[in-house]
């Protein structure tokens, strides 16, 4: 039926197997020897005097800058509750 069936199956499995090995290589080397320190060694670095400065730093709060009102919140949270049944 087909000509060569071995010769076939043997260069598709190959190919797959090249093809694996070339796309995964970068990660498999980085994974062997990274490159940069991650952000395990960054809190090394600094010192104790740059911690409680960033811990002093206020963090904006993004629901006091959306400034929603209640108004609008309520006709929001009926149609959210009506979602979980449109699912059946």
């Amino acid at each position: 039926m087909i000509p060569n069936l071995t010769s076939i199956i043997a260069i598709l499995i190959l190919g797959t197997t090249t093809l694996i090995l070339i796309m995964l290589l970068p990660a498999l080397l980085e994974l062997k020897k990274p490159k940069d320190g991650g952000p395990r060694l960054i809190t090394d670095n600094i010192s104790e005097v740059q911690i409680q400065i960033m811990r002093m730093i206020p963090i904006a709060s993004i629901e006091d800058e959306q400034k929603f009102d209640s108004a609008l919140i309520q006709p929001l949270a009926k149609i959210i509750a009506i979602l979980p049944s449109l699912e059946v």
